[in-house]
Protein backbone atom coordinates (compact mmCIF):
# COMPACT_ATOMS: atom_id res chain seq x y z
CA UNK A 1 0.00 0.00 0.00
CA UNK A 2 1.22 3.45 -1.02
CA UNK A 3 2.41 5.49 2.35
CA UNK A 4 -0.40 8.29 3.26
CA UNK A 5 0.18 11.64 4.62
CA UNK A 6 -1.99 13.30 6.84
CA UNK A 7 -1.31 16.97 6.93
CA UNK A 8 -3.19 20.05 7.76
CA UNK A 9 -4.53 19.09 11.75
CA UNK A 10 -2.61 19.93 14.64
CA UNK A 11 -1.08 16.54 15.90
CA UNK A 12 -1.76 15.69 19.53
CA UNK A 13 1.33 13.62 20.79
CA UNK A 14 2.34 12.45 23.90
CA UNK A 15 3.69 15.43 25.64
CA UNK A 16 3.06 18.64 22.83
CA UNK A 17 0.60 19.81 20.30
CA UNK A 18 2.53 20.27 17.22
CA UNK A 19 1.49 22.36 14.07
CA UNK A 20 2.46 22.42 10.55
CA UNK A 21 3.68 18.78 10.13
CA UNK A 22 2.42 15.28 8.79
CA UNK A 23 1.53 11.97 10.21
CA UNK A 24 2.97 9.05 7.67
CA UNK A 25 0.96 6.09 7.28
CA UNK A 26 2.08 2.96 5.33
CA UNK A 27 -0.12 0.17 5.86
CA UNK A 28 -1.85 -0.24 9.77
CA UNK A 29 1.44 1.41 10.81
CA UNK A 30 2.13 4.93 11.74
CA UNK A 31 5.80 5.63 9.42
CA UNK A 32 6.34 8.96 11.73
CA UNK A 33 5.83 12.49 12.02
CA UNK A 34 7.47 15.02 9.59
CA UNK A 35 7.74 18.38 8.00
CA UNK A 36 5.67 18.55 4.56
CA UNK A 37 9.27 19.43 3.48
CA UNK A 38 10.23 15.86 4.24
CA UNK A 39 6.89 13.76 2.71
CA UNK A 40 8.10 11.49 0.34
CA UNK A 41 7.34 12.69 -3.29
CA UNK A 42 4.95 8.94 -4.12
CA UNK A 43 2.72 9.80 -0.83
CA UNK A 44 -0.96 9.97 -1.14
CA UNK A 45 -1.12 13.18 1.12
CA UNK A 46 -4.86 14.14 2.70
CA UNK A 47 -5.66 17.32 3.66
CA UNK A 48 -7.66 17.24 7.39
CA UNK A 49 -8.29 20.87 6.64
CA UNK A 50 -7.61 22.06 9.93
CA UNK A 51 -8.15 20.70 13.78
CA UNK A 52 -6.46 18.40 15.10
CA UNK A 53 -5.15 14.35 14.95
CA UNK A 54 -5.12 12.56 17.93
CA UNK A 55 -4.32 8.76 19.12
CA UNK A 56 -7.91 6.96 18.82
CA UNK A 57 -9.85 6.64 22.24
CA UNK A 58 -9.96 3.57 23.92
CA UNK A 59 -12.39 2.99 26.44
CA UNK A 60 -12.64 0.36 28.61
CA UNK A 61 -15.97 0.47 29.77
CA UNK A 62 -18.48 0.05 27.03
CA UNK A 63 -21.96 -1.61 28.17
CA UNK A 64 -23.60 -0.93 24.55
CA UNK A 65 -24.34 1.27 21.54
CA UNK A 66 -26.28 1.58 18.29
CA UNK A 67 -29.73 0.55 20.20
CA UNK A 68 -28.14 -2.86 21.26
CA UNK A 69 -27.54 -4.02 24.97
CA UNK A 70 -24.04 -6.12 25.30
CA UNK A 71 -26.01 -8.32 27.94
CA UNK A 72 -28.97 -8.76 25.33
CA UNK A 73 -26.67 -9.63 22.21
CA UNK A 74 -23.72 -11.10 23.82
CA UNK A 75 -22.73 -12.25 19.99
CA UNK A 76 -20.35 -11.21 17.29
CA UNK A 77 -23.10 -9.08 15.18
CA UNK A 78 -24.05 -7.02 18.72
CA UNK A 79 -20.34 -6.72 18.82
CA UNK A 80 -19.69 -5.49 15.58
CA UNK A 81 -23.07 -3.02 15.77
CA UNK A 82 -21.72 -1.29 19.47
CA UNK A 83 -18.31 -1.32 18.06
CA UNK A 84 -19.42 0.45 14.61
CA UNK A 85 -21.67 3.24 16.78
CA UNK A 86 -18.56 4.23 19.07
CA UNK A 87 -16.36 4.61 16.57
CA UNK A 88 -18.67 7.69 15.08
CA UNK A 89 -17.64 9.58 18.30
CA UNK A 90 -14.08 8.76 17.92
CA UNK A 91 -13.49 5.20 19.74
CA UNK A 92 -10.96 3.04 17.94
CA UNK A 93 -10.51 0.00 20.63
CA UNK A 94 -13.20 -0.58 23.17
CA UNK A 95 -13.63 -3.68 25.16
CA UNK A 96 -17.43 -4.37 24.68
CA UNK A 97 -19.09 -4.65 28.83
CA UNK A 98 -20.85 -7.33 30.58
CA UNK A 99 -23.06 -6.01 33.41
CA UNK A 100 -23.81 -8.70 36.15
CA UNK A 101 -25.75 -11.43 34.32
CA UNK A 102 -25.73 -16.06 34.78
CA UNK A 103 -23.36 -17.92 34.24
CA UNK A 104 -24.58 -18.67 30.61
CA UNK A 105 -24.70 -15.38 29.05
CA UNK A 106 -21.05 -14.76 30.87
CA UNK A 107 -19.71 -17.59 29.07
CA UNK A 108 -21.40 -16.44 25.84
CA UNK A 109 -20.17 -13.00 26.25
CA UNK A 110 -16.62 -14.40 26.67
CA UNK A 111 -17.19 -16.41 23.62
CA UNK A 112 -18.40 -13.72 21.44
CA UNK A 113 -15.20 -11.50 22.23
CA UNK A 114 -13.09 -14.39 21.07
CA UNK A 115 -15.05 -14.47 17.81
CA UNK A 116 -14.77 -10.56 17.70
CA UNK A 117 -11.14 -11.05 18.12
CA UNK A 118 -10.71 -13.92 15.37
CA UNK A 119 -12.72 -12.12 12.81
CA UNK A 120 -10.67 -8.92 13.43
CA UNK A 121 -14.00 -6.70 14.24
CA UNK A 122 -12.71 -3.11 13.82
CA UNK A 123 -11.85 -1.90 17.46
CA UNK A 124 -12.52 -4.90 19.60
CA UNK A 125 -10.07 -5.33 22.16
CA UNK A 126 -11.68 -8.08 24.31
CA UNK A 127 -14.47 -7.60 26.73
CA UNK A 128 -14.52 -6.50 30.00
CA UNK A 129 -17.14 -8.95 32.79
CA UNK A 130 -18.52 -6.23 35.10
CA UNK A 131 -19.93 -8.49 37.75
CA UNK A 132 -21.97 -10.66 38.83
CA UNK A 133 -19.61 -11.19 41.83
CA UNK A 134 -20.52 -7.40 43.40
CA UNK A 135 -21.22 -6.16 47.29
CA UNK A 136 -25.36 -6.02 47.09
CA UNK A 137 -25.15 -3.08 49.18
CA UNK A 138 -23.42 -1.05 45.84
CA UNK A 139 -25.27 -2.48 43.29
CA UNK A 140 -26.28 0.05 41.44
CA UNK A 141 -28.53 -0.82 38.48
CA UNK A 142 -27.03 -4.11 38.53
CA UNK A 143 -29.40 -6.99 39.50
CA UNK A 144 -28.49 -8.79 42.57
CA UNK A 145 -30.40 -11.90 41.56
CA UNK A 146 -27.75 -12.27 39.08
CA UNK A 147 -24.65 -11.63 41.91
CA UNK A 148 -23.18 -15.14 42.57
CA UNK A 149 -20.15 -16.15 44.84
CA UNK A 150 -16.90 -16.85 43.34
CA UNK A 151 -15.71 -20.82 43.15
CA UNK A 152 -13.07 -22.68 41.34
CA UNK A 153 -15.67 -22.78 38.01
CA UNK A 154 -15.87 -18.93 38.34
CA UNK A 155 -11.88 -19.04 38.42
CA UNK A 156 -12.24 -21.45 35.46
CA UNK A 157 -14.68 -19.15 33.43
CA UNK A 158 -12.91 -15.91 33.48
CA UNK A 159 -9.04 -17.25 33.63
CA UNK A 160 -9.93 -18.97 30.05
CA UNK A 161 -6.85 -18.10 27.67
CA UNK A 162 -7.88 -14.68 25.54
CA UNK A 163 -6.55 -13.78 22.41
CA UNK A 164 -7.36 -10.01 23.55
CA UNK A 165 -7.92 -8.36 26.95
CA UNK A 166 -10.16 -9.69 29.20
CA UNK A 167 -11.15 -7.06 32.42
CA UNK A 168 -13.09 -8.59 35.45
CA UNK A 169 -14.45 -6.15 37.84
CA UNK A 170 -15.48 -7.79 41.54
CA UNK A 171 -15.86 -6.50 45.13
CA UNK A 172 -12.73 -7.83 46.41
CA UNK A 173 -14.36 -8.08 49.88
CA UNK A 174 -15.95 -10.62 48.82
CA UNK A 175 -13.34 -12.77 46.52
CA UNK A 176 -11.71 -15.56 48.52
CA UNK A 177 -8.08 -15.41 49.36
CA UNK A 178 -5.96 -15.77 46.01
CA UNK A 179 -8.86 -15.43 43.60
CA UNK A 180 -7.58 -12.02 42.41
CA UNK A 181 -4.07 -13.39 42.09
CA UNK A 182 -5.44 -16.72 40.62
CA UNK A 183 -6.70 -14.17 37.77
CA UNK A 184 -3.83 -11.69 37.68
CA UNK A 185 -1.46 -14.60 37.10
CA UNK A 186 -3.92 -15.87 34.14
CA UNK A 187 -3.54 -12.29 32.27
CA UNK A 188 -7.14 -11.28 33.64
CA UNK A 189 -7.08 -6.94 34.36
CA UNK A 190 -8.93 -7.39 37.67
CA UNK A 191 -10.23 -4.30 38.92
CA UNK A 192 -12.54 -3.49 41.74
CA UNK A 193 -16.09 -1.48 41.46
CA UNK A 194 -20.10 -1.94 43.47
CA UNK A 195 -18.42 -2.46 46.42
CA UNK A 196 -17.54 -2.19 50.00
CA UNK A 197 -13.92 -3.06 50.65
CA UNK A 198 -12.13 -0.70 53.31
CA UNK A 199 -8.41 0.69 52.59
CA UNK A 200 -7.03 -2.44 54.18
CA UNK A 201 -9.16 -4.26 51.77
CA UNK A 202 -8.57 -2.83 48.96
CA UNK A 203 -4.93 -2.74 49.88
CA UNK A 204 -4.55 -5.90 50.11
CA UNK A 205 -6.41 -6.58 46.51
CA UNK A 206 -3.90 -4.40 45.55
CA UNK A 207 -0.65 -6.29 46.72
CA UNK A 208 -2.29 -9.39 45.10
CA UNK A 209 -2.32 -8.26 42.03
CA UNK A 210 -5.76 -5.79 41.56
CA UNK A 211 -4.84 -3.33 38.40
CA UNK A 212 -7.52 -1.09 38.56
CA UNK A 213 -10.67 0.47 39.60
CA UNK A 214 -14.20 0.67 37.67
CA UNK A 215 -15.98 3.94 37.67
CA UNK A 216 -13.74 5.69 40.41
CA UNK A 217 -16.11 6.89 43.32
CA UNK A 218 -19.13 5.68 42.20
CA UNK A 219 -20.35 2.39 43.96
CA UNK A 220 -17.28 2.27 46.22
CA UNK A 221 -16.40 3.23 49.57
CA UNK A 222 -15.63 6.82 50.17
CA UNK A 223 -12.25 8.92 51.27
CA UNK A 224 -13.01 10.57 54.76
CA UNK A 225 -10.89 11.22 57.34
CA UNK A 226 -10.39 8.59 59.30
CA UNK A 227 -11.41 5.85 56.71
CA UNK A 228 -9.89 6.23 53.42
CA UNK A 229 -11.64 3.91 51.55
CA UNK A 230 -11.22 2.06 48.58
CA UNK A 231 -11.38 5.75 46.69
CA UNK A 232 -8.14 6.72 49.55
CA UNK A 233 -6.71 3.76 48.34
CA UNK A 234 -7.06 4.19 44.73
CA UNK A 235 -5.59 7.51 44.61
CA UNK A 236 -2.75 6.03 46.97
CA UNK A 237 -1.56 3.51 45.03
CA UNK A 238 0.86 4.66 41.83
CA UNK A 239 0.32 1.88 39.75
CA UNK A 240 -3.08 0.82 39.36
CA UNK A 241 -5.58 2.38 37.21
CA UNK A 242 -8.98 4.14 37.49
CA UNK A 243 -12.09 5.03 35.24
CA UNK A 244 -13.48 8.28 35.42
CA UNK A 245 -17.06 8.86 34.00
CA UNK A 246 -16.51 12.80 33.29
CA UNK A 247 -20.02 13.64 32.46
CA UNK A 248 -20.68 16.14 35.36
CA UNK A 249 -23.64 13.57 36.92
CA UNK A 250 -21.74 10.82 38.41
CA UNK A 251 -19.08 12.47 40.06
CA UNK A 252 -19.14 16.61 40.66
CA UNK A 253 -16.41 18.05 38.42
CA UNK A 254 -14.89 19.52 42.15
CA UNK A 255 -13.97 16.05 43.07
CA UNK A 256 -12.59 14.88 39.88
CA UNK A 257 -10.02 17.59 39.71
CA UNK A 258 -9.12 16.58 43.22
CA UNK A 259 -8.51 13.15 42.66
CA UNK A 260 -6.41 14.44 39.31
CA UNK A 261 -4.37 16.58 41.87
CA UNK A 262 -3.87 14.48 44.28
CA UNK A 263 -2.77 11.55 42.16
CA UNK A 264 -1.54 12.99 38.76
CA UNK A 265 -3.43 11.60 35.52
CA UNK A 266 -0.72 9.05 34.95
CA UNK A 267 -3.67 6.20 36.16
CA UNK A 268 -6.17 8.13 34.92
CA UNK A 269 -8.46 6.57 31.96
CA UNK A 270 -11.51 8.37 30.67
CA UNK A 271 -14.73 5.96 30.38
CA UNK A 272 -18.24 6.26 29.15
CA UNK A 273 -20.06 3.63 30.98
CA UNK A 274 -21.91 3.77 27.88
CA UNK A 275 -25.45 2.57 27.01
CA UNK A 276 -27.67 1.25 23.38
CA UNK A 277 -28.56 5.51 23.10
CA UNK A 278 -25.27 5.87 22.04
CA UNK A 279 -25.05 6.09 18.41
CA UNK A 280 -28.47 4.92 18.32
CA UNK A 281 -32.11 6.17 17.64
CA UNK A 282 -34.21 5.57 20.63
CA UNK A 283 -33.75 7.15 24.37
CA UNK A 284 -35.41 4.49 25.94
CA UNK A 285 -33.88 0.72 26.75
CA UNK A 286 -35.09 -2.42 28.63
CA UNK A 287 -32.20 -3.48 31.19
CA UNK A 288 -32.87 -6.75 33.11
CA UNK A 289 -37.18 -6.06 32.88
CA UNK A 290 -36.81 -2.51 34.02
CA UNK A 291 -36.92 0.79 31.86
CA UNK A 292 -33.71 2.92 31.01
CA UNK A 293 -34.25 6.21 29.84
CA UNK A 294 -31.40 8.53 28.56
CA UNK A 295 -31.97 12.17 29.78
CA UNK A 296 -29.19 14.97 29.55
CA UNK A 297 -26.27 12.42 29.00
CA UNK A 298 -26.97 9.79 31.17
CA UNK A 299 -29.29 7.39 31.94
CA UNK A 300 -31.61 6.08 34.62
CA UNK A 301 -33.96 3.41 36.12
CA UNK A 302 -37.54 4.35 37.09
CA UNK A 303 -36.77 5.01 40.36
CA UNK A 304 -33.54 7.67 39.51
CA UNK A 305 -30.70 4.91 40.21
CA UNK A 306 -27.95 5.51 37.39
CA UNK A 307 -28.05 3.17 34.93
CA UNK A 308 -24.49 4.02 32.46
CA UNK A 309 -24.51 6.61 30.52
CA UNK A 310 -25.50 8.19 26.78
CA UNK A 311 -21.46 9.90 27.23
CA UNK A 312 -19.64 9.47 23.93
CA UNK A 313 -15.27 9.40 24.03
CA UNK A 314 -15.21 13.03 22.15
CA UNK A 315 -17.71 14.08 24.77
CA UNK A 316 -15.62 13.01 27.42
CA UNK A 317 -12.32 14.26 25.95
CA UNK A 318 -13.98 17.71 26.11
CA UNK A 319 -15.59 17.75 29.23
CA UNK A 320 -12.03 16.80 30.96
CA UNK A 321 -10.90 20.37 29.11
CA UNK A 322 -13.61 22.08 29.94
CA UNK A 323 -14.84 20.94 33.33
CA UNK A 324 -11.07 19.46 34.59
CA UNK A 325 -9.37 22.31 33.12
CA UNK A 326 -6.96 19.86 31.68
CA UNK A 327 -4.95 20.50 28.37
CA UNK A 328 -5.89 18.68 25.13
CA UNK A 329 -2.36 16.42 25.67
CA UNK A 330 -3.64 15.32 28.96
CA UNK A 331 -6.79 14.45 28.31
CA UNK A 332 -5.68 13.05 25.06
CA UNK A 333 -3.46 10.91 27.57
CA UNK A 334 -6.64 10.13 29.41
CA UNK A 335 -8.21 8.86 26.66
CA UNK A 336 -5.66 6.90 24.85
CA UNK A 337 -2.37 6.51 26.24
CA UNK A 338 -3.43 5.96 29.86
CA UNK A 339 -5.64 3.06 28.99
CA UNK A 340 -3.29 1.66 26.10
CA UNK A 341 -0.97 1.38 28.67
CA UNK A 342 -3.76 -0.06 31.52
CA UNK A 343 -4.48 -2.90 29.05
CA UNK A 344 -0.40 -3.42 28.32
CA UNK A 345 -0.45 -2.01 24.29
CA UNK A 346 1.14 0.98 24.91
CA UNK A 347 3.32 -0.61 21.69
CA UNK A 348 0.68 -1.64 19.96
CA UNK A 349 -1.31 1.64 20.50
CA UNK A 350 -2.65 4.59 21.98
CA UNK A 351 0.17 7.30 21.21
CA UNK A 352 1.25 8.71 17.74
CA UNK A 353 4.46 7.36 17.25
CA UNK A 354 6.47 5.17 14.60
CA UNK A 355 5.74 1.57 14.41
CA UNK A 356 2.28 1.69 16.62
CA UNK A 357 -0.74 0.64 14.84
CA UNK A 358 -2.12 3.80 12.79
CA UNK A 359 -5.21 4.36 15.29
CA UNK A 360 -6.41 7.98 15.00
CA UNK A 361 -8.95 10.37 15.07
CA UNK A 362 -9.39 13.34 13.50
CA UNK A 363 -11.36 16.17 15.78
CA UNK A 364 -12.54 19.41 13.45
CA UNK A 365 -12.12 22.75 14.30
CA UNK A 366 -15.94 22.53 15.71
CA UNK A 367 -14.82 19.66 18.23
CA UNK A 368 -16.73 17.18 15.77
CA UNK A 369 -15.40 14.24 15.06
CA UNK A 370 -14.63 14.01 11.14
CA UNK A 371 -12.55 10.58 10.42
CA UNK A 372 -10.93 7.46 12.54
CA UNK A 373 -8.14 5.52 10.93
CA UNK A 374 -8.41 1.70 12.88
CA UNK A 375 -4.64 -0.16 11.93
CA UNK A 376 -4.87 2.37 8.74
CA UNK A 377 -8.38 1.75 7.71
CA UNK A 378 -10.28 4.94 7.13
CA UNK A 379 -14.12 5.97 8.02
CA UNK A 380 -15.26 8.98 7.56
CA UNK A 381 -17.64 10.54 9.89
CA UNK A 382 -20.31 13.66 10.47
CA UNK A 383 -21.05 12.74 13.73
Amino acid sequence: MTIQALVGANIVLTDIVVEGQAVLIHDDRIVGVVTPQTIPHDCVVHDLGGGWLLPGFIDTQVNGGGDVLFNDRPDIDGIRTIAAAHRRFGTTGLLPTLISDYPDVVDAAIVAGEDALAARVPGVLGVHIEGPHLNVAKKGIHDQSRFAAIDDAVLARLAAPSAGRRIVTLAPELAPHGAVRTLADAGVLVCAGHSLADYDQTCAALAEGLAGFTHLFNAMTQFLSRDPGMVGAALEHRASHFGLIVDGLHVHPATLRVALAARGIDGAMLVTDAMPPVGGTRDRFTLMGREIAAVDGTCRGPDGTLAGSALTMVDALWNAVDMLGCGLVAASRMASGNPARFLRLEHETGTIAPGLRADLVHLGADRRVRATWIGGSREEHCA
